[in-house]
């Protein structure tokens, strides 16, 4: 009965919310909330809806929340109907305390739903993200624009009909609510076997667009298909025959029909020019001296770089405003540096800097000038805070390239942000679903998270993506490591190839399985022959074999040693990061300019390069695509 008869007046403010159940109706709005917003976000991609809705949801709850809290404090849904809380608390107050049992019901109700729209989330991720894996959630408005053939007198130029395709896939992905597939995943299936709806499936796509070019010097000829993917119908077809200085117009021609059938509009601000790598004259000689520059930089041997270097200078003195040849130009620069010593790799830095630089002063908005910058900032100064920072922005300004996507989840996990790299990345494998070191990178953050067993499926997935690729059953083998399993991983270092490789993981497997003198012999092997070159993995090893004393005398030694990985690997090492509460790691990594695990980094070091750069050690993907 105190609670009827004490005046109002003398209550605390908290009391009377508990005895109005304003608790109790925010905890149900914030729920409500919450699940209708896990909702959204994982039925948007299937209605086509922009990835932005779901955060526009949840600014409108924040805003409608006080209305709410008023709302609750004054009136109540009674099975009587909406009552006058007053009324409810003076004249009926067994109505009063059902209504709080009736709250307490929709309570228990809200965060189930919202608990269960979680663990659907996060199970879609381990089943979904597989090749094959992906079909009940492909949205309408998704494409794939496979490699177009190039044909006629032309066909050895395969770098201008790649050129041509990597440009509608940029184009198209700056189309708010259109799905567009890496450039990676794309052309693994050119001149594919492989069904139209086998193509799709693999992708998550619903459509796909193919074609041919031939590119004769004063004329080009595009045959641009747009195909269902589920039945391989044909939804439009066009030929297009104009003289090569109308090929820009012609790029938007196809961009444009495209995104008419699917439906799709412009993101908010952008234009299907301005994350492009045409030159801003419109010369198409120095767009096609771009894209040679651009397809000898892929193989990233010093002669194929030397190469992409001549041609983006030759795109540039065409053209000297041409911002994307000098963000082409820092890259392969500074690609060169990491495989060049001493004096000429200084030179080469140098000019990847001042390549860089002015990227960004023509271009202040571009994507790639950006990205170019992080590059440098990382393999030239070992500045991975001011990396970050531009890999942001990059992203920023081109929100859907899955390039920026995945660079920007591996220049997180060097600062050690191993949480928000994940999450990148896994944005990354579904921009991008066949990019096979983005599940090698997902693979080993979790692992640094201690989440093995997720680690262990996705090593999983990317063998099964690439069965001969060296680094997939590498990244396996580390995790089967992790969890003390070492006979699969001896099993197949006796067929590895590569001499350091084999010795290294047969010596990890050995210490692992316990087998003490095994694993004395081969590592006092692998020390004499390969310690002094590869002073990091050197170090691991005695990570493995839990002596910390030697492993930080050899990581000392990494940290002066340009190119050796240290610093891109120290914060998301699993084998390091058992050791993370040392005061020798919290030194290593002030050392090496990188941010102190558990302290905040300074503001004065947050940009300031490494005085020993781990330089020539590239965190990121230097294909331009």
């Amino acid at each position: 009965m105190a609670d009827r008869t004490e005046p109002p007046g003398k209550r605390s403010l908290l009391a009377e919310l508990h005895r109005r159940h304003v608790w109790r109706a925010s905890v149900v709005y914030i729920g409500a909330v919450w699940a209708i917003s896990q909702g959204i976000s994982q039925l948007a991609p299937t209605f086509g809806l922009p990835a932005t809705i779901t955060r526009w949801f949840v600014v409108a709850g924040a805003i409608g929340f006080p209305f709410w809290i008023a709302f609750a404090w004054y009136y109540k849904l009674t099975p009587a109907g909406l009552r006058r809380e007053s009324d409810v608390i003076e004249h009926d107050p067994d109505l009063h305390r059902a209504t709080g049992r009736r709250l307490d019901f929709w309570i228990i109700g809200v965060l189930s739903v919202a608990v269960v729209l979680l663990l659907t989330n996060q199970l879609a991720w381990h089943l979904g993200t597989a090749p094959g894996d992906i079909t009940a959630s492909i949205s309408e408005q998704s494409i794939a624009v496979l490699p177009l053939v190039s044909e006629g007198a032309t066909k050895e130029q395969k770098y201008f009909s790649d050129g041509i395709s990597e440009g509608l896939i940029t184009a198209l992905s700056q189309f708010a609510g259109l799905k567009v597939i890496g450039r990676t995943s794309s052309f693994q299936f050119r001149d594919s076997k492989d069904s139209s709806k086998q193509i799709g499936q693999q992708l998550g796509v619903a459509h796909l667009l193919e074609g041919s070019v031939q590119y004769s010097g004063d004329k080009v000829r595009i045959n641009a298909n747009l195909i269902d993917a589920n039945d391989g119908s044909v939804v439009w077809s066009r030929h297009y025959e104009r003289p090569s200085t109308d090929l820009f117009a012609l790029q938007d021609a196809i961009t444009t029909a495209v995104a008419a059938a699917l439906k799709s509009k412009l993101l908010h601000g952008h234009t299907v020019e301005s994350q492009s790598d045409r030159p801003p004259g419109g010369n198409v000689a120095a767009y096609t001296a771009l894209l040679q520059g651009k397809a000898n930089a892929a193989s990233l041997s010093t002669d194929g770089l030397r190469k992409a270097i001549d041609f983006y200078h030759q795109a540039i003195a065409i053209d000297p405003n041409y911002a994307y040849a000098y963000a082409g130009l820092a890259f392969a620069q500074v690609s060169l540096g990491s495989q060049l010593i001493g004096a000429a790799q200084s030179e080469a830095y140098g000019k990847a800097r001042a390549a860089a630089d002015k990227a960004l002063a023509l271009a202040p908005d571009l994507g790639m000038a950006h990205q170019a910058h992080a590059a440098v900032l990382s393999g030239a100064d070992g500045d991975a805070m001011g990396a970050l920072a531009e890999l942001r922005r990059g992203l920023e300004l081109n929100p859907h390239y899955a390039g920026a996507i995945a660079n920007l989840g591996a220049g997180l996990a060097i600062v050690g942000q191993l949480d928000q790299a994940v999450a990148m990345e896994r944005r990354a494998i579904a921009a991008d679903p066949l990019r096979l070191v983005v599940y090698v990178n997902l693979s080993n953050n979790l692992a640094a998270l201690g989440r093995l067993d997720d680690a262990a499926r996705v090593a999983q997935k990317a063998v099964s993506l690439q069965p001969g690729s060296l680094m997939a059953h590498a990244q396996l083998a580390n995790i089967q490591l992790l969890q003390g399993n070492a006979a699969p991983v001896l099993a197949w270092a006796a067929t590895v190839q590569d001499p350091t490789t084999r010795l290294w993981f047969q010596t990890a497997g050995w210490i692992v399985a316990g087998d003490q003198a095994h694993a004395d012999s081969a590592l006092k092997e692998f020390v004499g022959k390969y310690g002094n070159d590869q002073l990091y993995i050197t170090a691991q090893l005695y990570a493995l074999k839990q002596q910390p004393d030697t492993m930080f005398a050899w990581l000392g030694r990494a940290a002066a040693q340009p190119g050796s990985g240290l610093v891109q690997g120290l914060l998301s090492d699993p084998l390091l990061l058992r050791y993370v509460h040392d005061p020798r790691f919290a030194a290593l990594c002030s050392k090496l300019g990188l941010p102190v695990p558990g302290k905040p980094a300074p503001a004065a070091a947050a940009s300031a390069p490494s005085s020993l750069a781990d330089a020539g050690a590239l965190p990121f993907e230097l294909v331009q695509g």
